[in-house]
C-alpha cells in the first residue's frame, strides 16, 4: 500500500491556521490565499444569482496578450468594472502604468453579454488593429477608430509581419459561416488606413476548403499556412425546437471510421503571391505543428496517426519540395498527442517536446535520423515551450513543482540546470513572451486567487508586477472555500492518485459531510481559481461548499502530466479505469472520517457525463445521486480523434469494445437518482443520443429526470447568465433533495 502523505484531518487543520498570502505545504504545494475574506460567516453568503451576475463578482479575467515589437508595451483585453465586454488596454514596463485605449463597451448593455473585442495587435506609431464582431478596426494614434476591410466577415487571427510592415488575417469564405474554424488568408499594408484593400494569398471560395492557421516567416517575405479539406466529410442535420419553430444546425461532422479532414501545409511567397503545397504521404494524419526555418529554406511538419501511436516529423526543402523523414517514433503504449516542435537557434535542427522516455521532456535533434539529445529530464512533464534563439534559452511551462501546478522555467539549449522564473507560490501560469524574452505577460491564478495579468522581468526571476485587479469589492468580504490536495492509492491497482478537496471555511474534522465528486473530467485537478476553466463552475462549487458540502475532484488516468505509465490502463477503457479512480477518491474521504458514505453525489459534463452514468450503473449504492450534463453516451458518435483513448472502430473485439465504453449500452444497472441536462443544438454530443438512452430507460422503467435546454449547445452552462443560473439552481435542488437531505 502507498502511505498517505497527510490526512484530510491534518490538511484541514493546516488550512484553518493559514494566513493570507502564506503558502501552507500540503503534499507538494497548497495554494496561497491573498484574497481570502475576513467575514465572520462560515462561508460565502452569496446566492447562485449573486455568484453569477452581469457585473461579475470575480471580475473579467484579462486575455489576448500581445506585445509591441520592441517590447515597450503589452496589449490586453479587459473590463475593469466586471462586465463581459472587453476593451483594449495597454501596460508600459517603463512607467508601470496601464492605459485604456478603447471605450466601446461603455454603451453596451450588460445583459447582452457581448464578449467584446476578440483580438488586438500593435501596428506602427501607436496604432492598434483589432477585431470586433468579426470586423477589422484600427485605432489610430489619436484615438480615432475606423473600420477597414468592411467587405469581409469572420475576421480573426491577426498577425503582424516581423518587420512590422504587413498585417495578415483570416476571413470567412463568402459562402461559409462567420464562425467557421478557418477561411481565407489575407494580407494588407500595416500602415494603410480606411479605403486600402487587402490581398488574398490563400484559401478557396469553397467553405470546406479553408485555411485554419498560418505563421509568418522570420524574414517577413513568406507565410506558412495550414489548409484543411473537409469536402469528403459527411454533413449532418441537427434538428431542434427553439424560439417557437423547428431549427436546423447543419454541421460537418465525422464519426469514428468515417472520412475526416485532410490537412496540408503550404508556403506562400509574398512577392509573387504564389503558393506551394507540401504533400504528406499520410494526409489524413493529424498535424501537430509546422514551421519555416529562420532562413526560410526549410519547413518541418509534425504529425501523428489518429490513434497517436506514431509521431513523425517531415522536413522539406522550401524551394524544391523535397521531403525527408527527420524524426519518427512508434510507441504502441503511447496515449496522449502532446508533442510540440520548434526550430533550434541558428536552424541547428529541431527542439522536440516528446515523451519518448515516458515523460514529456525537451530534446534537441540536429540531423535527420540522428538520436535526439535529451535536454530536460525527470518524473514531471512540460506542457509547452518557446525558443529564445538569441540567447540560446528554452522557456517552458511545467508541473515540476507539483502535479497541480503550471510554473515557468528556462534552461539552456545546451542543457544544464533548469531555473524557475515564476514566484514561490503554487498556481497556474500562462505566459506570452515579449519578442526579446526580456519580459513575460503572465495570466496567473491559484485556488484562492481569480486570474490576473502579471508581468515578469526575466532578469529578476520570481518577481512580478501585478497589472490588473479584477474582483469586485464585495468579493473580499466573503469567506471562500478552503482548498488543498490529497494523495491516495487506487483501490484497484494501488497506483498513486491526486485529488483536489474544497471544504467549508468552518470545516470540522469531527463531522461527516455530504460530498460532491465533480465536475469529473480528465485534467480536472488544477491549482487555479475554480479548478477547470472549461466550465464556469467556480461559483457552483463555492455555493455547494458554503452550504455544507465537500467538493472533490480526482486526476483520473489519461490526464496530462502524470507520465505514460500512469495512464496505461485508460486505453480502451472509457467508463472503467476512470470511474474506479473516482471511487478511490470517495473511499479515501470516507476512510478519513469526513465523508458521509450515504451522502455522496457525482456530476460531470460531456466525457464527465459518460463517467457519471457509468458510475451510477456499475457502482450502484456508492453514489446517492448523479447529474450528467451533455453526456457522451455513445462513443460510436465521438470525434475520430478520440480513438487515441477508445481505439479504432474495427477489429475482432468490435462492436463489443465500443459498447463496453458507451453508457448507452451500460445503463441497465442504474438504480440511484439521475438527472440529465442537455442542450438540443449540441453538435459535439448529440441530443439524439440522450433521447436514445431515455427511451431505453423508460422501457426498463428506470426513473430519471431530464432537463432540456432549448437551442443550447455543448457548453450549456456558459452560454448566457439566465441559462447558467437556471441550470445550476436545478442541480443544487437535485443534490440537496437526493444527497444533502437524504435520510
Amino acid at each position: 500500500m502507498i502511505k498517505f502523505s497527510v490526512s484530510v484531518r491534518a490538511m484541514s487543520a493546516a488550512l484553518m491556521i493559514a494566513s493570507p498570502g502564506v503558502a501552507v505545504p500540503v503534499f507538494a504545494q497548497q495554494a496561497q490565499g491573498p484574497v481570502r475574506g475576513t467575514a465572520s460567516v462560515p462561508g460565502t453568503s452569496f446566492s447562485i444569482d449573486e455568484l453569477y451576475r452581469y457585473k461579475s463578482l470575480v471580475g473579467i479575467d484579462p486575455q489576448g496578450y500581445s506585445w509591441a515589437a520592441d517590447g515597450s508595451a503589452v496589449l490586453f483585453l479587459w473590463n475593469d468594472e466586471g462586465y463581459a465586454f472587453r476593451d483594449i488596454w495597454a501596460w508600459s514596463p517603463r512607467t508601470g502604468q496601464k492605459t485604456r485605449l478603447t471605450f466601446l463597451g461603455k454603451d453596451s448593455k450588460p445583459e447582452a453579454e457581448a464578449r467584446g473585442i476578440a483580438q488586438a495587435v500593435f501596428l506602427d506609431h501607436g496604432r492598434v488593429a483589432f477585431t470586433l464582431g468579426g470586423q477589422l478596426h484600427i485605432r489610430e494614434a489619436d484615438g480615432k477608430i475606423v473600420k477597414v476591410e468592411g467587405d469581409k466577415r469572420g475576421i480573426r487571427k491577426l498577425a503582424v509581419s516581423p518587420d512590422g510592415g504587413r498585417l495578415a488575417f483570416l476571413a470567412a469564405a463568402p459562402n461559409g459561416s462567420p464562425v467557421a474554424a478557418g477561411g481565407q488568408l489575407w494580407v494588407r499594408d500595416a500602415a494603410a488606413g480606411e479605403g486600402a484593400a487587402a490581398t488574398r494569398l490563400a484559401g478557396s471560395d469553397d467553405p470546406k476548403l479553408y485555411i485554419e492557421d498560418y505563421k509568418w516567416a522570420d524574414s517577413g517575405k513568406a507565410i506558412a499556412f495550414q489548409q484543411a479539406d473537409d469536402r469528403a466529410m459527411p454533413e449532418r442535420d441537427i434538428y431542434y425546437d427553439a424560439k417557437g419553430k423547428l431549427q436546423n444546425n447543419r454541421v460537418i461532422r465525422a464519426f469514428p471510421g468515417e472520412e475526416t479532414s485532410k490537412t496540408v501545409i503550404g508556403v506562400v511567397d509574398l512577392a509573387t503571391a504564389r503558393s506551394r503545397l507540401f504533400e504528406r504521404p499520410d494526409p489524413k494524419h493529424d498535424v501537430w505543428g509546422y514551421g519555416l526555418s529562420h532562413d526560410g529554406k526549410r519547413l518541418f511538419v509534425s504529425g501523428a496517426d489518429m490513434e497517436a501511436k506514431e509521431h513523425t516529423i517531415y522536413l522539406y526543402d522550401a524551394a524544391t519540395g523535397t521531403r525527408e523523414t527527420f524524426y519518427q517514433l512508434r510507441e504502441p503504449r503511447h496515449l496522449r498527442p502532446d508533442w510540440q516542435v520548434a526550430w533550434a537557434p541558428g536552424d541547428d535542427g529541431l527542439i522536440i517536446l516528446t515523451d519518448r522516455d515516458g515523460w514529456l521532456q525537451l530534446y534537441h535533434q540536429k540531423k535527420a535520423g540522428q538520436a535526439p539529445r535529451q535536454i530536460t529530464s525527470g518524473k514531471w512533464e512540460i506542457a509547452s515551450f518557446e525558443v529564445d534563439a538569441k540567447n540560446g534559452q528554452l522557456y517552458f511551462t511545467a508541473n515540476e513543482s507539483a502535479l497541480q501546478d503550471r510554473q515557468l522555467y528556462r534552461v539552456p539549449v545546451a542543457g544544464g540546470k533548469i531555473q524557475r522564473i515564476s514566484g514561490p507560490a503554487g498556481g497556474t501560469h500562462e505566459p506570452v513572451y515579449s519578442p526579446d524574452f526580456s519580459r513575460i505577460a503572465d495570466w496567473y491564478s491559484n485556488d484562492d486567487t481569480p486570474p490576473e495579468l502579471y508581468v515578469i522581468d526575466t532578469a529578476k526571476p520570481g518577481k512580478a508586477a501585478q497589472v490588473t485587479k479584477s474582483p469586485q469589492p464585495d468579493f473580499y468580504g466573503q469567506s471562500w472555500a478552503r482548498t488543498s490536495y490529497v494523495r491516495f492509492p487506487s483501490h484497484v491497482d494501488g497506483i498513486n492518485l491526486l485529488g483536489r478537496v474544497s471544504v467549508p471555511a468552518d470545516f470540522d474534522p469531527a463531522k461527516k459531510y455530504p460530498v460532491i465528486v465533480g465536475s469529473v473530467y480528465s485534467d480536472a485537478v488544477r491549482n487555479q481559481w475554480g479548478g477547470r476553466r472549461a466550465h464556469p463552475t467556480w461559483g457552483l462549487d463555492q455555493y455547494l461548499v458554503a452550504q455544507g458540502y465537500i467538493v472533490l475532484t480526482v486526476n483520473i488516468r489519461g490526464s496530462w502530466g502524470q507520465g505514460r505509465e500512469h495512464n496505461q490502463t485508460q486505453y480502451e477503457s472509457y467508463g472503467e479505469t476512470d470511474i474506479n479512480d473516482l471511487e478511490s477518491g470517495v473511499r479515501y474521504l470516507i476512510a478519513q472520517g469526513h465523508a458521509d458514505p450515504k451522502r455522496i453525489g457525482i456530476w460531470g459534463s460531456s466525457y464527465g457525463g459518460l463517467m457519471t452514468i457509468m458510475s451510477l450503473s456499475k457502482k450502484p449504492g456508492l453514489y446517492a445521486a448523479g447529474i450528467a450534463g451533455a453526456p457522451a453516451t455513445n462513443v460510436w458518435h465521438a470525434f475520430p480523434a478520440q480513438m487515441w483513448i477508445m481505439g479504432p472502430p474495427e477489429g475482432p473485439d468490435m462492436p463489443a469494445r465500443y459498447e463496453a465504453q458507451s453508457a448507452l449500452y451500460q445503463a441497465k444497472g442504474i438504480r440511484d437518482p439521475l438527472m440529465i441536462i442537455h442542450g438540443t443544438r449540441d453538435s459535439v454530443v448529440l441530443y439524439s443520443d440522450t433521447m436514445a438512452l431515455a427511451e431505453q430507460m423508460v422501457q426498463r422503467e428506470q426513473m430519471f429526470e431530464l432537463v432540456t435546454l432549448p437551442g443550447a449547445n455543448h457548453g450549456w452552462d456558459a452560454e448566457n447568465i439566465p441559462q447558467t443560473r437556471f441550470s445550476f439552481k436545478k442541480m443544487v435542488e437535485f443534490f440537496d433533495r437526493n444527497v444533502k437531505n437524504r435520510k
